[in-house]
């Protein structure tokens, strides 16, 4: 299990479980670390103009430090300028729109906390190196996702 480290203010995320669980499976000779940043939909509207150029409100926003590939090793000696002030290789940051997981969560017909715990888990696939580009890389990023929300323990119908 790789140690991951998550900067996190919003209280109804469990960001110890979650590091836990998306630490396994994640091969690293050094600790990671990553942000998720609760934003509404003005900011992440924002956000996802001036780095998409989409200006539409999105759930979720992943900006990766670095470029990897899903699955593979990752060897701090590679990452030399990607390190944290702590020396953790810092995956990048992830941003979510409270209201509109709000809103998906009452459309999905589950909580607030397993859209929230879903969104996280999916941004941080995608500073892993994972993506649903095509329908492989979908079903490949699916089962990482599934995978860490099974061992938290927050399945589909979780409150």
């Amino acid at each position: 299990m790789t140690d991951l480290w998550i900067d996190c203010d919003e209280e109804e995320l469990d960001i110890g479980r979650l590091a836990r669980c998306a630490g396994e499976g994640i091969e690293s000779d050094a600790a990671l670390s990553c942000e998720i940043v609760f934003t509404d939909r003005e900011g992440i509207r924002a956000l996802n103009a001036k780095e998409r150029g989409k200006d539409a409100v999105t759930d979720v926003l992943s900006f990766p430090s670095m470029e990897l590939a899903p699955g593979a090793p990752l060897r701090r000696a590679e990452h030399p300028f990607d390190l944290d002030e702590e020396g953790k290789l810092f995956l990048g940051s992830i941003v979510i729109c409270r209201e509109q997981a709000r809103e998906q969560a009452k459309d999905y017909g589950h909580s607030f906390r397993r859209e929230i715990h879903y969104l996280a888990v999916h941004g941080l696939c995608h500073l892993l190196g994972y993506d649903h580009e095509t329908e492989e890389d979908r079903a490949a990023m699916r089962a990482r996702e599934e995978g860490i929300l099974a061992a938290m323990g927050i399945g589909r119908n979780a409150q």
